[in-house]
């Protein structure tokens, strides 16, 4: 019996203490980070492997991360910009354009009825609408601000656009080969119906590069209607929050598509960027792949938890639509 009793403290694991605990997840943190840079990950890959360590071992670097990312993200847009003659990027831009109006205000438009008939906060039903109208993430932010929602509203917005961007980084390429989309045809498309700039830039590199210079101007062109949006929304909001005593607060500019463009002006008129301009955009993809794993680790089981079935239908009903209409005006007009 005794040496039964002593075979089995032998056997038994010894437990970690909450400080190697934490030094242990800072370690594969780190690890699959720096994975992220090498030339073995891809987009899809980093934004897995991010989901995957944010539910298994949390994010050992949260408030650090999240900053990073948004950060990283904006950054590597500038740089991508010094890989884009002008003429591309305001090209792509106009096309885009034509879809902008119209696929925004109709997007907006259904989502309110969708918001009304499934009984959803107005607000949360708003920042739906809004991150699947014109750039995820970025646009909830923005929007969010200026109309006072509340944290639970944004996390379900949040929870609702980052789920099915990430869905659509796996899927929209596949479909583009599928349906013989052209590089234009497919760059465009994405730009329009995928939600984030990231999982934009991580689904039309894997098409091509010159899918990933049109998707990328079109989602820039789309991110200017953050100001026009955010604007009307608090205007249509303003009463509301004037009765409660709320601060209204002013729309926030993304300004790093300025920076873009400008770089973008840089590379098209001194011909000297031209020559070292691929590195700057292999630097630009790998920060991307990075950013996309820090998003993906940003992922939290409260976020996840506060997407009921309500919000995720509004969701995915909203992307269908605008994903469905935009694809059959680019077949029709794009080339």
């Amino acid at each position: 019996m005794k040496q039964d009793i002593r075979k089995n403290k032998r056997l038994q694991i010894p437990q970690l203490s909450s400080e190697q605990k934490l030094l242990y997840r800072k370690i594969v943190f780190l690890l699959a980070a720096g994975f992220c840079l090498t030339p073995w990950a891809s987009p899809p890959i980093a934004l897995m492997l991010g989901i995957l360590l944010a539910l298994t071992h949390e994010n050992p670097f949260d408030r650090i991360s999240r900053p990073a990312a948004k950060y990283l993200l904006e950054a590597s847009v500038i740089m991508l910009g010094f890989g884009m003659n002008l003429a591309v990027v305001l090209k792509a831009g106009a096309s885009g354009a034509l879809f902008a109006v119209g696929s925004i205000s109709a997007t907006f438009i259904l989502g309110y009825f969708l918001g009304k008939w499934l009984k959803i906060p107005i607000k949360a039903s708003a920042l739906i609408s809004a991150g699947t109208a014109i750039c995820g993430g970025s646009a909830i932010a923005a929007v969010s601000s200026v109309i006072n929602a509340a944290e639970s509203e944004i996390s379900v917005a949040m929870g609702t656009v980052f789920v099915l961007n990430a869905v659509a980084l796996f899927v929209f390429p596949p479909l583009g080969h599928v349906l013989h989309l052209t590089q234009a045809q497919f760059g465009t498309w994405s730009g329009v119906a995928i939600h984030d700039i990231s999982s934009v830039v991580g689904a039309a590199s894997h098409y091509g590069q010159s899918a990933l210079y049109t998707a990328t101007a079109v989602k820039l062109s789309r991110g200017l209607w953050i100001v026009p949006i955010s604007a009307a929304a608090s205007y249509i909001f303003q009463r509301q929050q004037a009765k409660s005593g709320d601060i209204i607060h002013k729309p926030q500019v993304p300004w790093f598509i300025g920076l873009f463009i400008l770089a973008s002006v840089v590379r098209t008129f001194i011909p000297e960027v031209a020559s070292w301009s691929p590195v700057v955009t292999h630097i630009s993809e790998t920060g991307l792949t990075l950013t996309l794993f820090l998003i993906g680790a940003g992922l939290s089981q409260r976020m996840l938890k506060a997407v009921g079935w309500k919000p995720m239908l509004q969701g995915v009903l909203l992307w269908i639509f605008i994903s469905a209409t935009s694809l059959g005006v680019i077949l029709l007009v794009v080339r």
